[in-house]
C-alpha cells in the first residue's frame, strides 16, 4: 500500500466520523487556501527548502541546514485547531 493510499484511508475514516459542520468548515478553508494560489508557490518534492530557524519542542532553536547536515530531515507542519 502506498503512502497516498494510507493517507486516503485515514482521510476517509476521519470524514466518516467527523461532524458535518466541521467538515464543511475544513473543506471551505482548504478551498480558500487553494484559491490564494499558495500551492503554486510551495516547495515541491526534490526542491531544496529555504533555510530557517525556529523554536524546537524542548525550547532550543533548530536550524534546518544544521539538522540536514546530519542526514535527511522530515518536516511536519501543524496547522493548529480548526
Amino acid at each position: 500500500m502506498t503512502l497516498q493510499d494510507q493517507l486516503d484511508r485515514i482521510r476517509a475514516g476521519f470524514e466518516a466520523q467527523a461532524p458535518t459542520a466541521a467538515l464543511a468548515v475544513m473543506h471551505r478553508a482548504t478551498r480558500d487556501l487553494r484559491d490564494t494560489g499558495i500551492a503554486e508557490r510551495a516547495v515541491r518534492e526534490g526542491q531544496q527548502a529555504p533555510d530557517f530557524r525556529l523554536k524546537g519542542t524542548s525550547g532550543g532553536e533548530i536550524c534546518l541546514s544544521e539538522a540536514h547536515s546530519g542526514g535527511p530531515v522530515v518536516l511536519t507542519f501543524f496547522r493548529g485547531r480548526w
